[in-house]
Protein backbone atom coordinates (compact mmCIF):
# COMPACT_ATOMS: atom_id res chain seq x y z
CA UNK A 1 0.00 0.00 0.00
CA UNK A 2 1.43 3.35 -1.06
CA UNK A 3 1.69 6.33 1.34
CA UNK A 4 -1.08 8.06 -0.59
CA UNK A 5 -3.42 5.08 -0.19
CA UNK A 6 -2.63 4.88 3.53
CA UNK A 7 -3.45 8.57 3.89
CA UNK A 8 -6.79 8.15 2.09
CA UNK A 9 -7.62 5.14 4.26
CA UNK A 10 -6.90 7.10 7.47
CA UNK A 11 -9.04 9.96 6.18
CA UNK A 12 -11.96 7.62 5.43
CA UNK A 13 -11.62 6.05 8.88
CA UNK A 14 -11.74 9.48 10.56
CA UNK A 15 -14.83 10.42 8.55
CA UNK A 16 -16.61 7.20 9.52
CA UNK A 17 -15.73 7.64 13.21
CA UNK A 18 -16.93 11.25 13.11
CA UNK A 19 -20.25 10.19 11.60
CA UNK A 20 -20.70 7.38 14.12
CA UNK A 21 -19.64 9.46 17.14
CA UNK A 22 -23.22 10.35 18.25
CA UNK A 23 -24.14 6.66 18.17
CA UNK A 24 -21.08 5.77 20.24
CA UNK A 25 -22.23 8.38 22.75
CA UNK A 26 -25.67 6.79 22.95
CA UNK A 27 -24.06 3.38 23.40
CA UNK A 28 -21.67 4.52 26.15
CA UNK A 29 -24.10 4.50 29.17
CA UNK A 30 -25.29 0.99 28.31
CA UNK A 31 -21.72 -0.20 27.83
CA UNK A 32 -20.69 1.25 31.21
CA UNK A 33 -23.63 -0.48 32.95
CA UNK A 34 -22.78 -3.74 31.18
CA UNK A 35 -19.15 -3.51 32.26
CA UNK A 36 -19.97 -2.65 35.89
CA UNK A 37 -22.76 -5.14 36.50
CA UNK A 38 -21.83 -8.01 34.15
CA UNK A 39 -18.07 -8.10 33.60
CA UNK A 40 -16.55 -6.69 36.79
CA UNK A 41 -18.35 -9.29 38.99
CA UNK A 42 -17.00 -12.20 36.89
CA UNK A 43 -14.26 -13.07 39.44
CA UNK A 44 -17.14 -13.94 41.77
CA UNK A 45 -17.49 -17.20 39.82
CA UNK A 46 -14.68 -18.50 42.03
CA UNK A 47 -17.03 -18.38 45.03
CA UNK A 48 -18.83 -21.43 43.58
CA UNK A 49 -15.67 -23.49 44.13
CA UNK A 50 -14.54 -22.03 47.47
CA UNK A 51 -15.40 -22.17 51.15
CA UNK A 52 -16.12 -18.46 51.07
CA UNK A 53 -15.86 -16.21 54.11
CA UNK A 54 -15.96 -12.42 54.38
CA UNK A 55 -12.65 -12.13 56.22
CA UNK A 56 -10.47 -13.73 53.52
CA UNK A 57 -12.50 -12.57 50.53
CA UNK A 58 -12.88 -14.27 47.16
CA UNK A 59 -9.21 -14.89 46.46
CA UNK A 60 -8.17 -15.65 50.05
CA UNK A 61 -10.84 -18.22 50.89
CA UNK A 62 -9.91 -21.90 50.79
CA UNK A 63 -10.90 -24.11 47.88
CA UNK A 64 -13.59 -26.69 48.57
CA UNK A 65 -12.54 -30.32 48.97
CA UNK A 66 -13.72 -31.79 46.68
CA UNK A 67 -13.91 -28.70 44.50
CA UNK A 68 -17.49 -29.44 43.34
CA UNK A 69 -18.86 -29.79 46.87
CA UNK A 70 -20.96 -26.60 46.65
CA UNK A 71 -22.82 -28.07 43.69
CA UNK A 72 -23.86 -31.09 45.73
CA UNK A 73 -26.15 -28.82 47.76
CA UNK A 74 -28.49 -28.50 44.79
CA UNK A 75 -28.05 -31.74 42.86
CA UNK A 76 -28.41 -34.13 45.81
CA UNK A 77 -31.34 -32.29 47.43
CA UNK A 78 -34.77 -33.94 47.42
CA UNK A 79 -36.41 -31.01 45.61
CA UNK A 80 -33.85 -30.59 42.79
CA UNK A 81 -36.04 -32.36 40.24
CA UNK A 82 -39.17 -30.49 41.29
CA UNK A 83 -37.72 -26.98 41.16
CA UNK A 84 -35.93 -27.73 37.87
CA UNK A 85 -39.18 -28.94 36.30
CA UNK A 86 -41.09 -25.89 37.59
CA UNK A 87 -38.43 -23.54 36.26
CA UNK A 88 -38.43 -25.07 32.78
CA UNK A 89 -42.23 -25.42 32.74
CA UNK A 90 -42.95 -21.74 33.39
CA UNK A 91 -40.23 -20.50 31.06
CA UNK A 92 -41.34 -22.73 28.18
CA UNK A 93 -44.88 -21.38 28.53
CA UNK A 94 -43.56 -17.82 28.38
CA UNK A 95 -41.28 -18.75 25.49
CA UNK A 96 -44.22 -20.08 23.47
CA UNK A 97 -47.11 -17.79 24.43
CA UNK A 98 -45.15 -14.59 25.12
CA UNK A 99 -44.06 -13.85 21.52
CA UNK A 100 -47.49 -14.81 20.12
CA UNK A 101 -49.24 -12.37 22.45
CA UNK A 102 -46.64 -9.62 21.98
CA UNK A 103 -46.62 -9.83 18.16
CA UNK A 104 -50.43 -9.92 18.03
CA UNK A 105 -50.72 -6.80 20.18
CA UNK A 106 -47.94 -5.05 18.23
CA UNK A 107 -49.68 -5.70 14.90
CA UNK A 108 -52.99 -4.45 16.31
CA UNK A 109 -51.30 -1.31 17.67
CA UNK A 110 -49.71 -0.68 14.30
CA UNK A 111 -53.16 -0.74 12.69
CA UNK A 112 -54.36 2.14 14.89
CA UNK A 113 -54.14 5.27 12.78
CA UNK A 114 -54.76 7.93 15.44
CA UNK A 115 -51.48 8.98 17.09
CA UNK A 116 -53.15 9.95 20.37
CA UNK A 117 -55.10 6.69 20.57
CA UNK A 118 -51.98 4.65 19.74
CA UNK A 119 -49.99 6.44 22.46
CA UNK A 120 -52.73 5.80 25.03
CA UNK A 121 -52.90 2.11 24.17
CA UNK A 122 -49.12 1.75 24.25
CA UNK A 123 -48.98 3.38 27.67
CA UNK A 124 -51.78 1.14 28.95
CA UNK A 125 -50.15 -2.12 27.85
CA UNK A 126 -46.71 -0.99 29.05
CA UNK A 127 -47.95 -0.01 32.52
CA UNK A 128 -47.92 -3.54 34.04
CA UNK A 129 -44.20 -3.82 33.28
CA UNK A 130 -43.47 -1.01 35.74
CA UNK A 131 -45.78 -2.23 38.50
CA UNK A 132 -43.65 -3.65 41.32
CA UNK A 133 -44.16 -7.18 42.55
CA UNK A 134 -45.29 -5.83 45.91
CA UNK A 135 -48.21 -4.07 44.21
CA UNK A 136 -48.94 -7.24 42.24
CA UNK A 137 -49.04 -9.12 45.54
CA UNK A 138 -51.69 -6.72 46.89
CA UNK A 139 -53.72 -7.02 43.68
CA UNK A 140 -53.58 -10.81 43.81
CA UNK A 141 -54.54 -10.85 47.49
CA UNK A 142 -57.47 -8.51 46.82
CA UNK A 143 -58.67 -10.88 44.12
CA UNK A 144 -58.06 -14.23 45.81
CA UNK A 145 -58.26 -13.55 49.53
CA UNK A 146 -60.50 -16.34 50.89
CA UNK A 147 -63.72 -14.89 52.28
CA UNK A 148 -63.02 -11.23 51.49
CA UNK A 149 -61.49 -11.29 48.02
CA UNK A 150 -63.31 -10.23 44.87
CA UNK A 151 -63.51 -13.79 43.52
CA UNK A 152 -65.00 -14.98 46.80
CA UNK A 153 -67.35 -12.14 47.74
CA UNK A 154 -68.54 -11.17 44.25
CA UNK A 155 -68.37 -14.40 42.25
CA UNK A 156 -68.91 -16.83 45.11
CA UNK A 157 -65.72 -18.83 44.49
CA UNK A 158 -65.11 -20.46 47.86
CA UNK A 159 -61.49 -21.46 47.15
CA UNK A 160 -58.46 -20.82 49.32
CA UNK A 161 -56.00 -20.25 46.48
CA UNK A 162 -53.07 -19.87 48.86
CA UNK A 163 -53.59 -23.42 50.09
CA UNK A 164 -54.22 -25.06 46.70
CA UNK A 165 -51.01 -25.39 44.64
CA UNK A 166 -52.72 -26.88 41.56
CA UNK A 167 -54.31 -23.56 40.55
CA UNK A 168 -50.95 -21.78 40.38
CA UNK A 169 -49.87 -23.77 37.34
CA UNK A 170 -52.23 -21.42 35.49
CA UNK A 171 -52.06 -18.32 37.69
CA UNK A 172 -48.29 -17.75 37.53
CA UNK A 173 -48.03 -17.88 33.71
CA UNK A 174 -50.94 -15.44 33.45
CA UNK A 175 -49.26 -13.02 35.85
CA UNK A 176 -45.95 -13.11 34.00
CA UNK A 177 -47.60 -12.80 30.58
CA UNK A 178 -49.61 -9.81 31.85
CA UNK A 179 -46.50 -8.12 33.21
CA UNK A 180 -44.20 -8.88 30.28
CA UNK A 181 -46.17 -8.74 27.04
CA UNK A 182 -46.39 -4.92 27.00
CA UNK A 183 -42.63 -4.39 26.96
CA UNK A 184 -42.09 -6.94 24.19
CA UNK A 185 -45.01 -5.51 22.23
CA UNK A 186 -43.36 -2.09 22.21
CA UNK A 187 -40.16 -3.68 20.87
CA UNK A 188 -42.11 -5.30 18.06
CA UNK A 189 -43.94 -2.03 17.34
CA UNK A 190 -40.55 -0.33 17.00
CA UNK A 191 -39.47 -3.07 14.59
CA UNK A 192 -42.66 -2.66 12.55
CA UNK A 193 -42.18 1.11 12.35
CA UNK A 194 -38.76 0.47 10.79
CA UNK A 195 -40.23 -1.50 7.88
CA UNK A 196 -40.00 0.37 4.58
CA UNK A 197 -43.47 1.70 3.68
CA UNK A 198 -42.75 1.06 0.00
CA UNK A 199 -43.52 -2.61 0.60
CA UNK A 200 -47.01 -1.78 1.85
CA UNK A 201 -47.65 0.69 -0.96
CA UNK A 202 -46.60 -1.85 -3.59
CA UNK A 203 -48.80 -4.51 -1.99
CA UNK A 204 -51.74 -2.10 -1.90
CA UNK A 205 -51.31 -1.37 -5.61
CA UNK A 206 -51.45 -5.13 -6.22
CA UNK A 207 -54.77 -5.25 -4.37
CA UNK A 208 -53.52 -6.94 -1.19
CA UNK A 209 -55.87 -6.90 1.78
CA UNK A 210 -54.81 -5.76 5.24
CA UNK A 211 -54.42 -9.36 6.41
CA UNK A 212 -52.33 -10.24 3.35
CA UNK A 213 -49.99 -7.32 4.05
CA UNK A 214 -49.60 -8.47 7.65
CA UNK A 215 -49.02 -12.09 6.62
CA UNK A 216 -46.60 -11.51 3.74
CA UNK A 217 -44.79 -8.31 4.81
CA UNK A 218 -45.07 -7.52 8.53
CA UNK A 219 -44.62 -10.99 10.02
CA UNK A 220 -41.68 -12.10 7.81
CA UNK A 221 -39.81 -8.85 8.47
CA UNK A 222 -40.29 -9.27 12.23
CA UNK A 223 -38.24 -12.47 12.13
CA UNK A 224 -34.88 -10.87 13.13
CA UNK A 225 -36.45 -9.22 16.19
CA UNK A 226 -38.24 -12.46 17.07
CA UNK A 227 -35.00 -14.46 16.82
CA UNK A 228 -33.06 -12.06 19.07
CA UNK A 229 -35.77 -11.93 21.76
CA UNK A 230 -36.19 -15.71 21.61
CA UNK A 231 -32.47 -16.32 22.05
CA UNK A 232 -32.42 -13.98 25.04
CA UNK A 233 -35.40 -15.81 26.54
CA UNK A 234 -33.74 -19.20 25.98
CA UNK A 235 -30.67 -17.92 27.82
CA UNK A 236 -32.89 -17.37 30.87
CA UNK A 237 -34.82 -20.63 30.59
CA UNK A 238 -33.20 -22.01 33.78
CA UNK A 239 -34.07 -18.86 35.72
CA UNK A 240 -37.48 -18.36 37.29
CA UNK A 241 -39.75 -16.00 35.38
CA UNK A 242 -37.19 -15.56 32.58
CA UNK A 243 -34.82 -13.98 35.08
CA UNK A 244 -37.47 -12.11 37.08
CA UNK A 245 -38.09 -14.66 39.83
CA UNK A 246 -39.37 -12.34 42.57
CA UNK A 247 -42.96 -13.04 41.55
CA UNK A 248 -42.69 -16.64 42.73
CA UNK A 249 -42.11 -15.34 46.26
CA UNK A 250 -44.15 -12.14 46.48
CA UNK A 251 -47.21 -13.02 44.36
CA UNK A 252 -47.64 -16.28 46.28
CA UNK A 253 -47.14 -14.66 49.69
CA UNK A 254 -44.24 -17.12 50.00
CA UNK A 255 -46.75 -19.76 51.05
CA UNK A 256 -45.10 -23.08 51.80
CA UNK A 257 -48.24 -24.91 50.65
CA UNK A 258 -47.63 -23.67 47.10
CA UNK A 259 -44.01 -24.83 46.80
CA UNK A 260 -44.86 -28.00 44.82
CA UNK A 261 -45.96 -25.87 41.85
CA UNK A 262 -44.39 -22.43 42.42
CA UNK A 263 -40.92 -23.20 43.76
CA UNK A 264 -38.26 -22.53 41.10
CA UNK A 265 -34.47 -22.75 41.27
CA UNK A 266 -33.99 -19.09 42.17
CA UNK A 267 -36.59 -19.02 44.94
CA UNK A 268 -35.22 -22.27 46.39
CA UNK A 269 -31.65 -20.94 46.40
CA UNK A 270 -32.87 -17.65 47.89
CA UNK A 271 -34.50 -19.43 50.83
CA UNK A 272 -31.47 -21.67 51.29
CA UNK A 273 -29.16 -18.64 51.31
CA UNK A 274 -31.28 -16.91 53.95
CA UNK A 275 -31.36 -20.07 56.07
CA UNK A 276 -27.78 -21.35 55.69
CA UNK A 277 -26.01 -18.09 54.80
CA UNK A 278 -23.76 -20.09 52.45
CA UNK A 279 -22.67 -17.93 49.51
CA UNK A 280 -20.76 -20.77 47.87
CA UNK A 281 -23.90 -22.84 47.41
CA UNK A 282 -25.79 -19.86 45.99
CA UNK A 283 -22.96 -19.06 43.57
CA UNK A 284 -22.81 -22.71 42.46
CA UNK A 285 -26.52 -22.75 41.60
CA UNK A 286 -26.23 -19.44 39.72
CA UNK A 287 -23.21 -20.70 37.77
CA UNK A 288 -25.11 -23.85 36.86
CA UNK A 289 -28.01 -21.76 35.52
CA UNK A 290 -25.72 -19.45 33.56
CA UNK A 291 -23.70 -22.24 31.94
CA UNK A 292 -26.80 -24.18 30.89
CA UNK A 293 -28.41 -20.99 29.54
CA UNK A 294 -25.25 -20.11 27.60
CA UNK A 295 -25.04 -23.58 26.05
CA UNK A 296 -28.72 -23.48 25.08
CA UNK A 297 -28.26 -20.10 23.38
CA UNK A 298 -25.31 -21.41 21.36
CA UNK A 299 -27.15 -24.59 20.35
CA UNK A 300 -30.29 -22.68 19.38
CA UNK A 301 -28.30 -20.14 17.39
CA UNK A 302 -26.53 -22.92 15.47
CA UNK A 303 -29.89 -24.51 14.65
CA UNK A 304 -31.18 -21.14 13.43
CA UNK A 305 -28.01 -20.68 11.39
CA UNK A 306 -28.62 -23.99 9.61
CA UNK A 307 -32.22 -23.04 8.82
CA UNK A 308 -31.68 -19.36 7.97
CA UNK A 309 -28.06 -18.07 8.16
CA UNK A 310 -29.17 -14.43 7.89
CA UNK A 311 -31.22 -14.65 11.11
CA UNK A 312 -28.55 -16.13 13.39
CA UNK A 313 -26.55 -13.96 15.76
CA UNK A 314 -23.17 -15.71 15.48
Amino acid sequence: MTPEEKKRKRTRTKIVIKRQLPFYGLMLPGFICLAIFCYLPLPGILVAFKDYNWKDGIFGSDWMNPIWKNFEFFFVSDVAGRVTFNTIFYNVIQLVLGPVLAITVAVLLNEIRGKVSASIYKGAILLPTFISWVIVQYIMYALMNPGRGILSSVFGMDINFYMEPSYWRFIMPLIYLWKGFGYNSVLYVAAISGINTDYYEAAELDGASRWQKIKHITLPLLKPTFVILTLLAIGNIFKGGAGDWQGFITATNNSGMLYPTTDVIDSYVYRALRTLNDYGMSAAASLYQSVVGFVLVLVTDRIIHRIDPDSSML
